[in-house]
């Protein structure tokens, strides 16, 4: 079944990111290669995973509590809802440290806010209860 964007929200410390525009996850997991010599296919193992996500919303910081918390440094639990909080809906959970924050403005457009996060520990895939 395909995921409806539109109805996303990312929450930080229990306070859900207003204005928002998008939102990104982004997990990794690292290998090492254990290819030995005479060995005719490389081979690996997984080692290390890791995780980042950004958030773009209009830029309302000075009354937003959650994009006012999201300052650089800091570390934030957040919650990613990518169908929305309604029961069963898939989320992504866990917590990051703010490593950017951008904003920009244009003549024609309203001003924006980017957010960037480094997960710091692992990231809990589960459903909204």
């Amino acid at each position: 079944m395909a995921h409806i964007g539109k109805d996303g929200i990312v929450t930080v410390a229990g306070n859900d990111v207003g204005s928002m525009r998008s939102f990104t996850v982004d997990t990794v997991g690292e290998t090492v290669d254990t290819t030995a010599m005479g060995d005719d296919d490389r081979t690996f193992v997984s080692t290390i995973n890791s995780w980042t996500g950004s958030i773009d919303a209009i830029w309302v910081v000075d009354t937003d509590t959650a994009q006012g918390a999201l300052n650089v440094g800091d570390s934030v639990a957040l919650v990613f809802l990518p169908e929305g909080d309604t029961s069963g809906d898939f989320s992504y959970s866990g917590t990051g440290i703010v490593t950017g924050v951008s904003t920009s403005t244009s003549y024609d457009d309203i001003g924006m806010v980017s957010f960037s996060v480094q997960g710091t520990g692992a990231l809990t895939e589960g459903t909204v209860a």
